[in-house]
């Protein structure tokens, strides 16, 4: 893949009117070398302010939902409208770190890679999480999926930051309405035999009161989005 290329940032948007400005402004800025950024944001129905802010946008990509159908359906929608050569996931809150971009797709772009995990785990300086359950439950679905798929030798499977060539994302038939979307296309990315290439990257976690939607019934449900693609396509 020869540069310069055309790099997605899919940010699926719920609620977050307190972060997605400053988000968007470090994306913006964020260094890529001579490739170029599209910004799809998919607002999920947000009744905090999230919308209205976002309707006023006019250089990036914005996309409503008529109703609240979860993460794992916006980031859908966010692959469906992409038009970049590679495509990355972004949350709409300040935990990851665009700065890093070029780091994530620079395997793609030197055709080491086609899909890129950004590993909280790889990088030693990552010491603060969001609790010791969160801590608990990414490294123990991170082991249940190098289990139930024995290739696949990863360090963090629930990490945000996945990277993807276009082409290949674009022919994974996701089911995902809410938080399963990474369990599932681990899983699917798995089982079409694709490697993929963890990268280092930085963590700054916040918790429910600032904001973090995840819960406990959603680590089930990813053990049981894992199970159940091992077995079904």
């Amino acid at each position: 893949m020869k540069e310069p290329i055309k790099l997605s940032i899919i940010i699926p948007v719920f609620n977050e009117v307190k972060t997605i400005a400053e988000v968007l402004k470090v994306i913006e800025k964020a260094n890529i070398g001579k490739n170029k950024k599209e910004i799809i944001l998919v607002d999920d129905y947000s009744t905090d302010g999230t919308r209205e802010y976002l309707s006023k946008l006019k250089k990036h990509k914005v996309f409503f939902h008529k109703k609240n159908r979860g993460k794992g359906f916006a980031v859908r929608t966010g692959i469906k409208e992409a038009t970049g050569d590679i495509i990355i996931i972004q949350d709409a809150d300040l935990e990851y770190n665009p700065n890093e971009y070029f780091s994530l797709i620079k395997p793609i772009i030197d055709e080491k890679a086609k899909v890129v995990y950004g590993s909280r785990r790889m990088n030693k300086k990552n010491k603060q999480y969001s609790g010791l359950s969160f801590f608990i439950g990414g490294v123990g679905l991170t082991i249940i999926a190098n289990l139930l798929y024995p290739k696949l030798n990863i360090t963090d499977e629930p990490t945000c930051y996945k990277v993807f060539k276009t082409d290949v994302i674009k022919k994974i038939p996701l089911k995902c309405e809410r938080f399963e979307f990474c369990p599932e296309v681990t899983a699917k990315v798995a089982k079409k035999k694709i490697k993929i290439y963890e990268v280092p990257i930085s963590y700054y976690p916040r918790d429910a009161k600032e904001g973090k939607k995840i819960k406990w019934q959603d680590g089930l449900e990813a053990v049981w989005t894992l199970l159940k693609y091992r077995f079904v396509n």
